[in-house]
């Protein structure tokens, strides 16, 4: 019986993969894993396939990067679980809090975790941390105030949310937030559990490090879809 997909997106997570693998195993019962992997270069695919694991484990190898949305658009596709949720690969510690987001769905349709609620913080260098609520701030006042952290991304869902909500596969962390302000039109029930996003841990020279050009381009993206989204007609 497969209840639970959890879906991983990854491109060189050789550092987290096998913890996160490991903690979502012991956290969550009748699991199935879905890892889309967009052309590690690091030793990402060896860790997954010598591990050894007693949940459903699916890997699915893309040649070359194609991006995180459609990444997760793929994922989902190869879903079987009744729940469907999604976790950053290297916020593998945050896998015990699916157990009180399953318990939740049974008076929800999506479980989301949050930074902007009560109890919830973000710990991250100054930058990121401006950006984050800059962009959430936006998300709110251009779209919904009924949600309050867009851009966590770390949620389960029933999977009869999918059958009426819109998911375009492109972009980066934006096409979450259209998939949410799909959700909340749909009329489906959205409940935010405050969780704590922990400090950077790099300091230069990786994917995760501070840009300010990046951010600068993200930004803008973010922006546009959000406005996109505001008055894209269904």
């Amino acid at each position: 019986m497969i209840k639970n997909s959890i879906l991983l997106c990854t491109f060189n997570e050789a550092k987290y993969i096998e913890d996160t693998i490991l903690h979502l195993e012991k956290s969550i019962p009748h699991l199935e894993i879905i890892i889309v992997d967009d052309a590690s270069t690091d030793n990402t695919l060896n860790i997954i396939k010598n591990l050894k694991t007693s949940c459903n484990l699916k890997v699915i190898n893309r040649n070359k990067i194609q991006g995180l949305g459609s990444a997760f658009q793929r994922a989902l596709i190869e879903s079987q679980g009744e729940n469907i949720g999604w976790i950053d690969t290297n916020m593998g510690e945050l896998a015990n809090k699916f157990p009180l987001m399953i318990e939740e769905l049974k008076s929800n349709d999506l479980i989301l975790l949050s930074r902007y609620v009560e109890g919830g913080s973000d710990e991250r260098i100054f930058i990121r941390v401006f950006c984050s609520k800059l962009i959430n701030f936006f998300c709110r006042l251009i779209l919904s105030n009924k949600i309050r952290d867009y851009t966590s991304s770390i949620f389960i869902m029933k999977r009869n949310v999918l059958n009426e909500t819109t998911l375009l596969g492109y972009g980066h962390g934006d096409f979450f937030i259209e998939f949410l302000y799909s959700v909340l039109k749909k009329n489906f029930q959205i409940k935010e559990i405050p969780y704590k996003q922990k400090a950077d841990e790099d300091d230069g020279g990786t994917k995760t490090s501070p840009n300010l050009l990046k951010f600068f381009i993200l930004g803008f993206f973010y922006f546009l879809r959000v406005l996109l989204t505001r008055f894209r007609r269904d």
